[in-house]
């Protein structure tokens, strides 16, 4: 796979598809892979360019400490690098964070901005369940055995967890085929997650935002909704009903149609 070096750092990325340039910014200790069955529904209408954040796959996982700004700035460096000029932002969790920094302080980089399990401002229930990943992580000594045991129950349902345990072991089995970071910067990463605040920037953003939230999720609720909503000044917001943290996963039909056509209805 490709490699640019950008902002200091090397970042790992895959291109798929033709069309309009989108960029998807993977989620917490993730890499591009992630985004597997968006892409391969995207990539019919958009190029998209997935990445590997600073501190996760095969890009580099420099020691310091890292903020959401910062993987903003990440990004940005890496699109000039990689000679991508104004697209499509697209980011789950920590990669929605990262996206929101990044049409704030970069505007003319993003054409419209979807937002996927966001928040505006790290507030302390949030905390506690990433200070509790941490602390699985190190107590297996391992980041993989952490998102399958620690991050997966926040992700699915118990519903999905009882009607389709062979599709959660395959995602498990996938986890486990892919490159993860050692725990040592998964904790760098997650530092990234505790201390992100873009309250104070959301009025500085000017793309079309989707802010997309699944029902059952605790991690990033619906109580982040408002927020966005409010503090951004021109949003769509979807709830999906039948799902936790991880929509991409739980519901991948709905959630690809429903955010194609945003997408497609800010193209052209």
């Amino acid at each position: 796979m490709p490699v640019v070096q950008a902002n200091g750092i090397e970042i790992n990325y895959d291109v798929q598809g033709e069309g309009e340039p989108i960029v998807l910014i993977p989620y917490l200790a993730a890499e591009q892979a992630c985004y597997a069955f968006q892409v391969a529904e995207y990539a019919k209408h958009f190029t998209c360019y997935s990445v590997d954040p600073r501190g996760a796959g095969l890009s580099s996982k420099p020691e310091g400490e890292y903020t959401t700004e910062l993987m903003a700035d990440d990004i940005a460096a890496f699109m000039a690098a990689a000679g991508i000029g104004r697209a499509h932002i697209f980011g789950l969790s920590l990669g929605a964070s990262i996206g929101t920094w990044l049409a704030a302080k970069y505007p003319d980089l993003v054409k419209s901005l979807s937002l996927h399990s966001a928040w505006d401002k790290t507030d302390p229930f949030l905390r506690v369940i990433v200070e509790g990943w941490r602390t699985i992580a190190g107590a297996l000594d391992s980041v993989t055995e952490m998102v399958i045991q620690g991050i997966f129950p926040f992700c699915f349902t118990p519903e999905l967890y009882a009607a389709k345990p062979e599709y959660i072991d395959s995602l498990a089995d996938f986890v486990r085929s892919r490159p993860m970071p050692p725990v040592d910067a998964f904790v760098r990463q997650s530092g990234a997650v505790l201390t992100h605040d873009a309250s104070a920037i959301l009025g500085s953003i000017q793309a079309p935002a989707l802010i997309t939230y699944g029902r059952h999720d605790i991690v990033t609720s619906t109580r982040f909704a408002a927020p966005l909503t409010e503090g951004i000044a021109n949003t769509e917001l979807i709830v999906f009903e039948d799902c936790a943290h991880a929509a991409i996963y739980e519901n991948i039909e709905g959630f690809n149609t429903q955010t194609l056509d945003f997408l497609q209805r800010h193209s052209g």
